[in-house]
């Protein structure tokens, strides 16, 4: 069971369908995370990602995201019904499993720092995380009165505007939203009338910033015709969802209007929906265990504690000689991304496989420096392999981000050659995305060879017991190089006379000849190392 934290990042894009999904897929190969539900809106023109995972994957995740974000959502061209501030507008970290809170507002710290200072997006600090008191409610920072619009000017001029982190300037990214605190249900609902008027009367009438119920927060839209009081509940313990309904309930017969249905934004905890079913049912005796799926797993969870469960007959020793000394588990295995360059489809390819070979040649480096580090015998390395370490986690990452990166690529190629043939920007505009087609598989052999460099490091002053592990590394580090120039060739094979094509080309040649001198080498210093040559 390890620790797990929850993100629910809201996102400016609710309209089109490829940048969320660019998104999403950039999230799910940025690390070992789960996207547990997307939900957009395109009247709000906002998608609400939910995703659960170990805090250091869920904080790569989330940097890739917005990066991600910034690149493709334009904030000038953006318009819709919900307040927002950026492409990224709000992200918050909830303590789910063995994580504090305080953890989490580490969390949103470091991301901010990271996110202000390498992406140059301003990044203001919120809830638990704030390190102003006026900045822990979200509605104080950015409001239907106050937002992307207002802000533009507002953050070069006024000080109460500075971000925690990165510039005082907007860029077409806007700004970003960052902090902790506990899990929230995002609720709405809509009303038998299209007078948005009523709905923000109403929304008023029951959020605490107004004197309504406590822990609420709502406001008044039009959503596909109908009026609609969206809200959060910051803590559906204190007023839960029923007392929450059933005041809007009143407060709409006061306009002649009902309550149409309702919606629930992204995920939330049962215990609030259990809590409705008890007090509309009137089931004063109720206990939570009497649900069938709760008595269910209580029974497998006591199967599993029991003593028998735990024991088992002895294995003779010559049965086992076949066996894996250990065995992937099946929740974490890396099948995904496999699955989805086995469909039919042309993305993920080879590209992205050659980047993700790239990835895993980085990962196998870094794990032989970390299994050096440490060791009495190899205390003069210490120092080299922990900057191995580093250097090869943050080119794994990078590597995990060109993953998305060549699909993208890609994909956009194909829709200039899609094109209109009367288009006169067509021809340019072909050659441009050409040209960024063979840009990340290009990129993608600078990184393997980065990664040849640090493997030859480990297989020569690293723990020799997993000298074959760097043997291995250097193999797919190769791998990846060849794939990836493949794709660079074949992308500019129409080019011949282009100048920047043909420096890419020769820039790429010029590195595998290094790259397989190099392999060579590292092959050999670990076949010596392991035993297997003299």
């Amino acid at each position: 069971m390890r620790p797990l934290v929850e993100c629910v990042p809201n996102f400016s894009e609710g309209r089109r369908q490829e940048v969320i999904e660019a998104i999403v897929n950039t999230i799910r190969s940025a690390g070992a995370v789960h996207v547990l539900d997307v939900s957009s809106d395109p009247d709000h023109n906002r998608s609400v990602v939910t995703l659960v995972g170990p805090p250091e994957e869920l904080e790569q995740a989330m940097f890739a995201a917005i990066r991600t974000a910034a690149e493709n959502i334009n904030m000038e061209e953006h318009s819709g019904e919900h307040p927002r501030f950026g492409a990224t507008d709000v992200v918050p970290f909830i303590p789910i499993r063995d994580v504090s809170m305080e953890d989490c507002v580490e969390m949103a710290g470091r991301l901010a720092k990271r996110v202000g200072e390498t992406l140059d997006i301003p990044v203001y600090l919120y809830e638990e995380a704030a390190t102003k008191t006026e900045r822990q409610n979200l509605a104080k920072i950015r409001s239907r009165k106050f937002q992307y619009e207002q802000l533009k000017t507002a953050i070069e001029t006024d000080p109460a505007r500075m971000p925690d982190f990165g510039p005082a300037k907007l860029g077409a990214a806007g700004a970003t939203i960052i902090g902790a605190r506990p899990p929230l249900i995002a609720f709405n609902v809509y009303l038998t009338t299209d007078d948005v008027e009523i709905a923000k009367k109403i929304g008023r009438a029951v959020r605490a910033s107004s004197g309504g119920l406590a822990f609420v927060k709502g406001a008044g839209f039009l959503v596909e015709g109908k009026a609609q009081v969206s809200m959060n509940l910051t803590n559906y313990q204190k007023t839960p969802v029923f007392r929450v309904v059933e005041m809007i309930r009143r407060e709409a017969h006061r306009y002649g209007v009902e309550i149409l249905s309702s919606e629930l934004v992204g995920l939330a905890p049962q215990e609030a929906f259990i809590d409705s079913a008890q007090w509309y049912l009137q089931l004063d005796g109720f206990q939570p265990d009497q649900l069938l799926e709760t008595r269910i797993a209580q029974a497998e969870a006591e199967a599993q504690a029991s003593p028998l469960a735990k024991e088992e007959p002895p294995v003779p020793e010559e049965a086992t000689g076949q066996l894996a000394a250990a065995e992937i588990d099946q929740a974490s295995r890396p099948s995904a991304f496999v699955e989805a360059v086995g469909a039919a489809k042309p993305t993920p390819g080879g590209g992205s496989v050659s980047a993700q070979v790239a990835a895993l040649a980085a990962a196998l480096a870094q794990m032989v420096a970390g299994l050096t580090i440490g060791k009495k015998r190899y205390a003069e390395v210490e120092d080299e392999m922990q900057a191995v370490q580093k250097a090869a986690e943050d080119l794994r990452n990078r590597l995990l981000d060109d993953v998305v990166k060549d699909a993208q690529a890609f994909d956009q190629l194909m829709s200039a050659f899609r094109l209109p043939k009367e288009n006169p920007d067509r021809t340019q505009v072909i050659l441009e995305k050409t040209l960024e087609a063979a840009i990340v598989p290009r990129d993608v052999c600078r990184q393997a060879y980065e990664a040849l460099q640090l493997i030859e490091k480990v297989a020569r002053a690293g723990n020799k017991n997993a000298a074959t592990d760097a043997a291995v590394a250097a193999h797919m580090a190769l791998a990846s190089m060849e794939g990836a120039a493949l794709n660079v060739r074949v992308n500019l094979l129409d080019l011949e006379d282009n100048e920047p094509a043909q420096q890419m080309q020769t820039e790429v040649e010029a590195l595998l000849a290094q790259a397989r001198s190099l392999k060579a080498q590292i092959i050999n210093e670990a076949e010596k190392r392991s035993g297997l040559a003299s």
